[in-house]
């Protein structure tokens, strides 16, 4: 099966390089009982995406079980995956097959798996690894040969960083991780997405969709989609039943998009929303969100303060200790600054990004600290805050042959820090 077949029937649609690597790698461990780790927002299709990995596998024949462990109560979970024996608890009239038992011999997706309670944990590591587990009220050892999906929209290797997530239990899960992407990352995905569901819906209502304007198509892309695919499809029946052959503009269409208008990723930022009144401004002019403006802002400002830190322990590396008292502080280093400093400068000046030297600088004032980083992209094109750090990382790695505690250290962030920007960019 080629991939627009295999995209067509499962409902993974789009043609962006995201998708198609998603639908690669499905393709690519169809055939096996490897464990998979679904990783994404809410609303990006994990549901979608466990089914169609099902549907391919040897198990497709017998059932997938789908289980939403964010959804149970932490009371019962453990009777809910594995079952419970007769009178084990107040209100257990008779036994009870759980979740891994009804899917023996198939598939299990254990969605939202990050909130999953730590006791609860231990006993899907062993269900993982062996197959067995016991029923609550039950000394009888049970099995059952289930393939594992698990899904998450969090990021659980911080939750390991916070003690709320098993270590075990997560490289256990990561065995293939597949990341699937927001609907604001695949803009030329979302116009082919909607018409797909304004197809289905159209069918379903007995309905005539008349078409949308090109500044409604212009607002479909520019949207930031929060709820990703899920909202999309919201959006779409909304339109299909209440705008019944009603030719859709924008603001038609506006009416029916509940969040912010514009690409970001601030959401995670304090709102200090503020509008200005009314009669300040003309028809022309409407009323400005300066919390909209605010959290951009303050996010561009952090970004650009980590990566002006990152470089300068570059660039003053070389420093005696007693002369870096204007800089940033740095943790310690259990290697050689020095060896650093001169390496990263080699490798910058090989690839084109000429730092000027500081070798017999005098002692820095923080001004001068701006005065380098300037210098660090002179006469070149500036990269991204994502792509610099991208390459200094790189460089790191490089230079200590793929040793990521000294990796760490040199680019003065945490081992942990330093495994997420490498899962972040794709880097081995």
């Amino acid at each position: 099966m080629d991939r627009q077949v295999f995209q067509e029937k499962f409902g993974l649609t789009g043609e962006s390089i995201a998708i198609k690597q998603v639908v690669d790698k499905i393709m690519q461990i169809s055939g096996t009982d490897i464990t998979v780790l679904l990783q994404g927002e809410s609303g990006v299709g994990k549901d979608v995406t466990a089914r169609a990995i099902h549907s391919t596998s040897k198990r497709k024949h017998k059932d997938l079980v789908i289980v939403n462990c964010g959804a149970i109560p932490e009371g019962i979970i453990e009777s809910e995956l594995f079952g419970h024996e007769k009178g084990s608890f107040t209100g257990a009239h008779e036994s009870r097959k759980g979740y891994f038992e009804k899917a023996d011999g198939g598939t299990i997706f254990l969605d939202e798996i990050g909130d999953t309670p730590k006791n609860i944990q231990v006993k899907l590591l062993r269900v993982l690894e062996s197959g067995e587990f016991f029923r609550v009220g039950s000394s009888k050892m049970y099995t059952a040969d289930v393939r594992v999906i698990a899904a998450t929209n969090k990021d659980l290797w911080e939750l390991v960083d916070e003690g709320s997530f098993r270590e075990d239990l997560y490289y256990r899960l990561d065995t293939v991780k597949i990341k699937l992407p927001p609907l604001r990352d695949r803009k030329e995905d979302i116009i082919p997405i909607f018409r797909s569901f304004v197809t289905e819906f159209s069918s379903k209502y007995d309905s005539v969709f008349q078409g949308f304007s090109d500044e409604a198509k212009e607002l479909l892309v520019s949207y930031r989609w929060p709820g990703n695919v899920r909202e999309l499809r919201n959006v779409a029946e909304q339109l299909v039943v209440l705008e019944k052959s009603q030719f859709i503009d924008k603001d038609r269409l506006q009416k029916y998009l509940k969040g912010r208008q514009f690409h970001g990723s601030t959401d995670n930022l304090p709102v200090l929303s503020r509008r200005e009144p009314e009669n300040d401004f003309t028809n022309d002019h409407p009323p400005v969100d300066m919390g909209i403006i605010y959290r951009a802002l303050l996010e561009m400002r952090t970004d650009i303060s980590d990566l002006k830190k990152m470089i300068a322990k570059f660039l003053y590396s070389s420093f005696a200790e007693k002369e870096m008292k204007a800089l940033p502080a740095s943790i310690t280093r259990t290697i050689d600054p020095n060896d650093v400093s001169s390496h990263i400068r080699e490798q910058m000046d090989n690839a084109g990004l000429g730092i000027r030297s500081v070798e017999n600088s005098s002692q820095p004032e923080i001004e001068e600290e701006d005065d380098e980083i300037e210098s660090f992209f002179a006469d070149k094109e500036i990269p991204s805050i994502e792509e610099a750090e991208k390459i200094l990382i790189e460089l790191a790695l490089k230079r200590f042959e793929g040793n990521r505690r000294k990796a760490s250290e040199a680019l003065g962030v945490s081992e942990r820090t330093l495994y997420r920007k490498l899962d972040q960019y794709g880097l081995q």
